[in-house]
């Protein structure tokens, strides 16, 4: 049915999704300059349904589009709310309407600029008798109506959601590319209402089934009926001048009084509105949770499951506050596995299980105290050696920093970083190599409070862009390299030089100062007052290896309970000295009170590192401790024979050697241990979330061999560990637990585990599903032997689910890696869920991937007492590029799925 009338009407029959008996038609007295009329409103009401089912709602959801959307836009929200009160679970009604202009509602010829759209749907809310708790939710247009009517009514509000939305336009900013050229003049008329072009290019910014494309251009059949089109474009508050400037200014400063839940969520690929516009809501909305999509856009409704993730929220943060006492059976497991880590923390700090079970060793709370730069100021008046830079020299030795030296600058740049406008809680990217100048400006941003931003080369350009941009830093550190990414790729942020450039590539990059020019003008002048310890210090980005980078955020407390865990637990003084090709780690010598030195390497590719310039570092710095990723542990190893004897002598010198960010495979670590042969090899356990979290010497995990997976250790400090065991569809449903041999997720808490994750509420609330504060699921799977060691058999998401259960896939790589001809293993399932096979991957020396060959398949499978449907062979298997020992077995399973098929191998 084409619809051509311009008065209100129902939506045509058989319109995706769209339950017709939800829709009605609603009269409603003008308001405001529509005073004297009656209006005819389409909205989509869950009321009447739920009172038919005998359902009391909890309140009223009103859902508010934008251009050029309508109602259908919020299906998912109406249908899933309903199925979940049929449920038993909270009811909500939920109002979803078409605003007037849109939609199936009525047109008239009234301009409707901001002000009026507010009071409008206040006119309607009042009409169908709501009165509270109402939540609002609102996108694109829709957000600043439905927050508009949110700070005018906050007596009856319970909570406010927004998605892709804004709420402020800064004096003098350009509109974004998008609206300029719907806004140019000669092509409003022409690209909103004379024909369909704007319509169309909203709809083409998701993957839209056609169905659901037809549904959306339904109401806008006509020229008259894509009035309400131009109109919101025409009115969008681009001056000061513009008619809907004043209410929008209006709205955006009530909501700074706003105090209720609210849930900000964004698709990342939106052309119209950018992560600025995110920024500016959570700085208005600072307690708000703030999830983004990465991959979804401006249409984030159509692109991801929003609805249930609005709808577990609200139970949350609105019923769950509203009902102290759970009464759900999700509500009383949660409880279950609460109490189990209360009783298992009793149990640490008694030492004795209470139901006479291994756990692990007895440990005391401690907290952090002081700041990260204390040791710093310590040695403000020693002129030793702080840092040095290997890949920098004077006089053919390398650049080396005093103490004294190294306070002062970091002095210099955090006062000239304040006087350059950088305030606590600004955030601050560092795009610098390790060395004296990244740690010198690291350590100003701390000292004044602003929150730095790492995320390094080895994401990739593009998963690197990903972060800064997510990040939404407001200044911007760099080389020259990381500034023309900036300037090339449209990062947010002021930028300032690390070192001094000429005029021209200043001008050309962006660069407003160097940090030469903050420490002149910082010079003498005094210092802001340090940040609280619980202030935010850092984001720091994971590899990418799992899925998206995710920023980590960290506290100063954190930071520094990290510090103190390092130090106690391997005796770190100031006479060790510190050699690190490790990122995270590499500044960490000043925290630590001792000298340190970064290889001449690229840290992030860590396989650039050779054994000579760890020697020469270690040489350079007098070092007696030396931390590597595996990468760099593995080309060290395979450069060994290019040592010379004063490097070797340099080596011996070595007492600690550690190697972390991905598992260690015991060979590696026996060839490194022979050049470094007085040293102890520790490979700790850790991920960007908790950078430390178990340990263990090669001795021990000679003495350990016989487990199934990697020997991790006990856990360091006051850490804890449990265990979540695995179900038969191989998901972490058990409480979690100290016994011996249970396989499950690993589970963990420390002081110096992060805050969350930056504007990612939902993995926020997967990472602590089921568990008090301070606990996280890491993601891996694994279990704790009868001595409390903890062994790590891969990945949550890589377990293999059997008819005759979960596999983990550690265990039969290691097997099948004990095959003389294979250099490197996946184990992967393929197969629907609960009936998978298992299919082992090996690097074994081929040119062309496809099936092994019968002598390979036949030792392999020899070689496990895993049932293995197939062995297949690659040239070589895709791992991450900061470790380049995580293989992206979900990758390599789709891959070896295709081929079992039939399909013709490719390269993976």
């Amino acid at each position: 049915m084409r619809v051509t009338a311009l008065g209100a009407t129902l939506p045509p029959v058989g319109l995706p999704g769209l339950d017709p008996a939800l829709s009605r038609l609603v009269a409603v007295d003008g308001v405001a300059a529509d005073a004297g009329a009656t209006r005819t409103w389409h909205v989509l009401d869950t009321g009447d349904a739920l009172a038919e089912r005998g359902i009391p709602p909890l309140g009223t959801i009103v859902a508010v589009h934008g251009n050029p959307t309508w109602s259908f836009l919020w299906r998912a929200l109406v249908n899933a709310s309903l199925s979940r009160a049929e449920g038993g679970r909270a009811a909500w009604r939920v109002v979803a309407v078409d605003q007037l202009e849109m939609g199936f509602s009525e047109r008239s010829s009234l301009r409707r600029p901001l002000a009026q759209r507010i009071a409008d749907l206040g006119a309607l809310v009042d009409e169908l008798g709501i009165r509270g708790p109402v939540v609002t939710i609102g996108h694109d247009w829709g957000g600043p109506v439905s927050l508009g009517w949110a700070v005018e009514n906050r007596d009856r509000l319970a909570a406010v959601i927004a998605l892709n939305t804004a709420v402020h336009h800064p004096d003098g900013a350009p509109l974004p590319f998008a609206l300029r050229v719907a806004t140019a003049r000669g092509m409003l008329a022409a690209g909103t209402t004379g024909t369909t072009a704007f319509l169309d290019t909203t709809l083409a910014l998701a993957d839209l089934d056609p169905a659901v494309r037809h549904a959306f251009r339904a109401p806008y059949a006509t020229v008259a009926r894509r009035r309400g089109i131009g109109g919101f474009v025409a009115g969008i508050p681009a001056t000061a001048a513009d008619e809907s400037t004043p209410a929008l200014r209006r709205l955006s400063a009530g909501l700074r009084r706003l105090d209720v839940p609210a849930l900000l969520l964004r698709g990342p690929k939106d052309p119209v509105f950018g992560e600025g516009h995110l920024d500016d809501l959570t700085e208005r909305l600072p307690h708000a949770d703030v999830h983004r999509f990465e991959g979804a856009g401006h249409l984030l409704a159509e692109e991801r499951p929003y609805a249930d993730v609005v709808l577990d929220w609200l139970d949350e943060k609105v019923v769950d506050a509203a009902v102290p006492v759970p009464s759900t059976r999700r509500a009383a497991a949660t409880g279950r596995r609460v109490a189990a880590l209360a009783r298992a923390d009793a149990e640490t700090v008694s030492g004795t299980p209470a139901d006479g079970s291994v756990g692990v060793p007895a440990t005391t709370s401690s907290s952090p105290t002081g700041h990260l730069w204390d040791a710093l100021d310590a040695r403000r008046g020693d002129d030793d050696t702080a840092v040095i830079d290997m890949s920098t020299s004077r006089n053919g030795e390398p650049l080396r920093v005093s103490w004294s030296q190294l306070a002062a600058r970091v002095d210099e740049i955090a006062a000239g970083l304040d006087a350059f406008g950088v305030r606590a809680g600004d955030r601050v990217s560092l795009l610098v190599q390790p060395g004296p100048t990244l740690t010198a400006a690291l350590y100003a941003c701390l000292r004044i409070g602003a929150v730095v931003v790492v995320a390094d080369r080895g994401l990739g350009i593009r998963g690197l862009s990903r972060a800064v941009r997510g990040a939404v830093p407001d200044v911007v550190i760099g080389e020259v390299a990381g500034l023309a990414a900036a300037r090339a790729l449209g990062w947010p942020g002021r930028r300032i030089s690390a070192a001094s450039l000429p005029a021209a590539s200043s001008k050309a990059l962006g660069v407003e100062a160097s940090l030469s020019d903050l420490a002149r003008a910082g010079r003498g002048r005094p210092l802001p007052a340090p940040p609280a310890s619980d202030a935010e210090a850092a984001v720091l980005f994971t590899s990418g290896s799992t899925g998206p980078a995710k920023g980590v955020v960290y506290t100063h407390a954190q930071l520094t309970a990290l510090r103190d865990t390092l130090a106690a637990h391997f005796g770190v003084t100031a006479d060790t000295g510190l050699v690190t090709g490790f990122a995270p780690f590499a500044l960490l010598g000043p925290a630590l009170g001792t000298r340190s030195a970064t290889p001449d390497m690229d840290v992030s590719a860590p396989r650039t590192l050779t054994a000579a310039a760890v020697a020469a570092a270690v040489r350079a710095s007098d070092a007696r401790m030396v931390f590597l990723s595996p990468a760099a542990v593995a080309n060290v190893v395979a450069t060994a024979s290019d040592l010379t004897a004063d490097d070797s002598a340099a080596l011996d010198r070595v007492e600690t050697f550690l190697s972390t960010g991905a598992p260690v495979g015991i060979d590696l670590l026996r060839r490194a241990q022979r050049l470094m042969p007085n040293a102890v090899a520790h490979t700790p356990y850790g991920m960007t979330e908790c950078l430390l979290v178990a340990d263990v010497t090669l001795p021990e995990i000679e003495e350990a061999a016989g487990d199934r997976g990697v020997c991790v250790g006990r856990p360091l400090g006051t850490g804890q560990v449990r265990i979540c065991a695995l179900d038969a569809e191989g998901r972490a449903a058990g409480e979690p637990t100290t016994d011996a041999g249970v396989t499950g997720e690993i589970v963990i808490s420390a002081p110096h585990l992060k805050r969350g994750y930056f504007r990612l509420y939902l993995t926020d609330r997967d990472a602590r599903r089921g568990l008090p504060d301070r606990w996280h699921r890491t993601g891996d799977v694994g279990h704790l032997d009868a001595d409390g060691r903890l062994w790590v058999e891969g990945r949550l998401p890589h377990v293999i689910t059997t008819a005759e259960g979960p596999v983990t896939p550690v265990g039969v790589e290691q097997d099948a890696e004990t095959v003389g001809a294979v250099t490197r293993a996946a184990a992967v399932g393929v197969g629907p869920m609960g009936r998978q096979v298992v299919v082992a991957v090996v690097e074994a020396g081929v040119r062309r991937p496809g099936l092994a060959s019968p002598a390979l398949t036949e030792s392999v499978r020899a070689a496990t007492s895993q049932r293995l449907a197939a062995v297949l062979v690659v040239p070589s298997l895709p791992t991450d590029i900061r470790h380049n020992s995580k293989i992206d077995r979900s990758r390599v399973a789709a891959w070896a799925e295709r081929l079992l098929a039939g399909e013709k191998p490719t390269a993976l």
